[in-house]
């Protein structure tokens, strides 16, 4: 950094740090600062008003403003704060790098954040780096502005506070990032039936190591463990409990069960996407699948349950199973939600998903073992198991049932869940090609009537090329419902250009 006839060489790890998202590549630029690096045309906020950034550097403040509070659940931020999101807008609106500080809660340290963050798979097209608060503050100074009255300015006006740093004042940041692949495993197991047939029975067992590679919902708190006594040590621990329980009964279950514990879940459905694509049993014997994600939580003895629209007879074998468990059920008729089973729904696979509900501690250090209610978890694998017995125990397979959906708000990352319009496509998380590849497409949604279908893969959306899922998302909130947007894909490797019109999400 430079200014004022001093230069400043930072120290990696001691003064800054890249994401792992951040491009390799050298940036020498003036300063920009654009206040939290948002456009939310609900809020009627916007950090680029007026803002030309081009050819620039932009300084950002992390998360989001404090009236976001306001707009969004609570102890949930938007998808406005995720540092790709912020990192997507800068690079389109003509930014070369990004620089993020700031946003310290009460009693937080000043420390940078992991390497790691959020989308580790994806290369954001710029180079993004953390600094501490110290140094940026610096700059503002030498700019004649000051760090925390810009960001206090922002939180309790709501207005926007961004400007431009004198011309003396820029920054040259030069990245080299090096990326390497590991390989995890599924780890299954196979009771065999009286058939060929076979019922899946599933839990994933990832969760976010210190949460350095994508999902902490406590960002300043990366680098501690996070343990995932919820998520998903719960569902695993049901799934070891079937395992004991029904391993006496070899051969003598009218169908086979196959317990499936899944890596990668947290990164994307990997471990699960992977087995669908190349099954160590054939898929067409497979009768259904029922997962288990986060069922040691139980609140109002309520359990969640999806999927029972996925074949005829489901509800009423639930019903049954509920009533004697001593648990209230919340049911849903779509198989589709940002967990393992929507592998299998793609393959008009029945499913069942038992969820008993999200909390403040979900993607934190804090979940934490003393906090699973083990007595409710319990009731919760016993239904489980009466539901799994009595698909095992019907006299024909059951039949795949196409669930039309009317725009299922929170419906999964990829699918256009959060702010802006309804599109409805299922991203296919394990593809690394250039774009994104739709695993299926929701009937009835605005992709679906367009003529859009799985196998595609998209790679522009309206005047945004999409490299990744990433692109997709940020193109898409940046859309209006009513708009016509041209959508290229690959189908069969040759582009096809269809026109899409945005619908309301409901």
């Amino acid at each position: 950094m430079e200014g004022a006839g001093t230069k400043q060489v930072l120290k990696l790890h001691d003064d800054y740090i890249p994401f792992a998202f951040s491009s390799a590549g050298k940036a020498d630029a003036s300063l920009v600062f654009a206040g939290y690096g948002i456009t939310v045309d609900e809020w009627k906020y916007d950090d680029y008003k007026n803002l030309d950034v081009t050819g620039k550097i932009v300084v950002l403040l992390r998360k989001e403003p404090a009236f976001a509070a306001f707009h969004t659940p609570k102890d949930q931020g938007s998808s406005h704060a995720d540092l790709i999101t912020k990192a997507i807008l800068a690079h389109r609106h003509g930014a070369v790098a990004v620089v993020l500080n700031g946003k310290l809660a009460k009693g937080e340290k000043d420390i940078l954040p992991s390497f790691g963050g959020d989308g580790g798979q994806v290369d954001i097209g710029i180079p993004i780096v953390a600094v501490k608060n110290d140094t940026a503050a610096a700059r503002f100074k030498a700019a004649g502005k000051d760090l925390l009255a810009s960001q206090n300015k922002i939180d309790e006006s709501g207005e926007t506070a961004s400007f431009g740093f004198p011309e003396s004042l820029h920054a040259t940041i030069d990245t080299g990032i090096k990326k390497k692949h590991a390989t995890v495993s599924n780890v299954l197991a196979y009771l065999p039936g009286k058939t060929d047939e076979y019922i899946i029975l599933g839990a994933h067992y990832d969760h976010l190591g210190r949460g350095e590679y994508g999902g902490s919902l406590a960002p300043s708190l990366i680098g501690q463990f996070h343990p995932g006594a919820d998520d998903n040590a719960s569902g695993t621990a049901g799934l070891l409990e079937f395992a004991r329980i029904l391993s006496p009964l070899k051969g003598q279950l009218p169908r086979g069960i196959l317990f499936s514990s899944f890596a990668g879940e947290e990164l994307g459905l990997l471990g699960s996407a992977a087995w669908v694509r190349q099954p160590t049993l054939p898929l067409d014997k497979a009768v259904a699948m029922i997962n288990m994600d986060m069922i040691g939580r139980i609140a109002k003895d309520t359990i969640y349950i999806g999927g029972v629209g996925t074949a005829a007879g489901f509800r009423s074998i639930l019903e049954s199973g509920v009533a004697m468990s001593g648990l209230k059920a919340e049911y849903s008729d779509s198989g589709y939600s940002s967990s393992d089973h929507t592998s299998f729904v793609v393959k008009r696979i029945p499913v069942l998903f038992f969820f008993s509900g999200l909390h403040s501690d979900y993607h934190k250090p804090s979940d934490t073992w003393d906090k699973i209610d083990p007595k409710a978890a319990v009731h919760v694998v016993d239904l489980v198991a009466d539901t799994g017995l009595h698909i095992d125990e019907l006299p024909a397979k059951p039949a795949f049932v196409t669930v039309v959906e009317s725009h299922p708000a929170g419906a999964g990352f990829g699918s256009g869940s959060g702010y802006g319009p309804y599109f409805g496509s299922i991203p296919d998380f394990g593809q690394v090609e250039t774009g994104v590849r739709f695993s299926d497409v929701r009937p009835g949604s605005t992709a679906d009537k367009a003529g859009l279908k799985a196998g595609d893969i998209m790679t522009q959306f309206g005047d945004q090329p999409v490299k990744n899922l990433y692109d997709f998302n940020a193109a898409l909130r940046a859309s209006k419902v009513g708009d016509v947007v041209d959508v290229t894909v690959l189908r069969d490797g040759k582009p096809l250009t269809v026109k899409v019109t945005l619908e309301q999400r409901k």
